[in-house]
Formats: C-alpha cells, structure tokens, sequence
C-alpha cells in the first residue's frame, strides 16, 4: 500500500512558479512509476507529467513542455513538479500518482492517488 500527499500547491499570478511535491509513504518507492495529473473544473483528468523508478526518463504532455519538470528524490520518497511560466489555464486541482512497473504511461491507470492539491494562477 502506498499513500501520497501532495503539498505546494496555492494562489500565483500569471508568469510565476510554483513546485509542487508529493511524499509517498510505503517501501519500495523507486519501484514506482510516478506521475502527475491535474483537472480542471468541469473538465477530466489530463495527464502533465511521469517519470520512471529510476529518475531517467520523463514525459511530458505537450502544453507542459518546456515549463514542466519532474524530478524525483528516492531517499525522500519524494517526487517534485516544478512549474514555470504558469498561466491562467493552468488552474487545476494537480494529483500525485503512483504506478507499479517500469513503463511510463500518460494514461489515468496508476495503482495510487494523492488527495489533490489546488493551483490557482491569477491572469
């Protein structure tokens, strides 16, 4: 069983940074898969972002690229969003995912869900 919470999500202004982190609890946390979605209101879950157990190898959904990035600290059993250039649509409520295995997917199937936190960018 693994339980994550996210953390560093709040209000910004358009063109600013935040970095959000999600602490994962458990054993074997560089077994994971890990990624980040985000859903906006009235909208589904989009994919932003994954990376492997291992930290060397990433994805990004297009609109990320270049502004996104995902790290991960296994001694921490940590894994980090940082986000820069934010715009107005990139408010979302942002969760943290865990998947078992080596693949990276873009797809919503992961094993594991944070509770959410929110991203508010003021334009």
């Amino acid at each position: 069983q693994v339980q994550l919470v996210e953390s560093g999500g709040g209000l910004v202004q358009a063109g600013g940074s935040l970095r959000l982190s999600c602490a994962a609890s458990g054993r074997h946390f560089s077994s994971y898969v890990m990624g980040w979605f985000r859903q906006a209101p009235g909208k589904g879950r989009e994919f932003v972002a994954a990376i492997n157990g291992k930290g060397d190898s990433t994805d990004y959904a297009d609109s990320m690229k270049g502004r996104f990035t995902i790290s991960r600290d296994n001694a921490k059993n940590t894994v980090y969003l940082q986000m820069n250039s934010l715009k107005a649509e990139d408010t979302a409520v942002y969760y943290c995912a865990a998947r078992r295995g080596r693949t990276i997917t873009t797809k919503a199937d992961y094993d594991y869900w944070g509770q959410g936190t929110q991203v508010t960018v003021s334009s």
